[in-house]
């Protein structure tokens, strides 16, 4: 359907495609100061518009908004179109609770009744 358009229509659905991405994804990487806003992200890997960050390798951190999700190393980058396609070498989730020494009873109270 795409062969039969104009060009000036065709980069016209293109640049409404990837405005529809930003507005509702949250997903972010984080390269130091750096911000990148994340395309598309699956299980071994993400992607990232492609003239915004065609340099990035090594240790980065994945947001969802201001949420802390993953740490990640990613080894390399292919370019795929209008996107930079990035794979992990290894992607651990980051905990939302600190670390315990201790083993957590199954059943939790959620209140004590005071007594007299």
């Amino acid at each position: 359907m795409n062969d039969f358009l104009p060009d000036a229509v065709r980069a016209g659905l293109e640049a409404a495609r990837r405005d529809a991405l930003r507005r509702k994804d949250r997903l972010c990487v984080h390269d130091g100061d750096d911000v990148y806003r994340i395309q598309r992200f699956w299980e071994g890997g993400f992607s990232l518009d492609a003239g915004v960050a065609d340099k990035l390798r090594g240790r980065v951190e994945i947001f969802d908004g201001a949420r802390h999700l993953y740490q990640c190393l990613i080894v390399g980058s292919v370019p795929d179109g209008d996107e930079q396609v990035f794979e992990f070498k290894w992607l651990h989730p980051v905990p939302d609770a600190a670390p315990v020494d201790f083993v957590r009873p199954d059943v939790i109270p959620v209140g004590f009744i005071a007594g007299h």
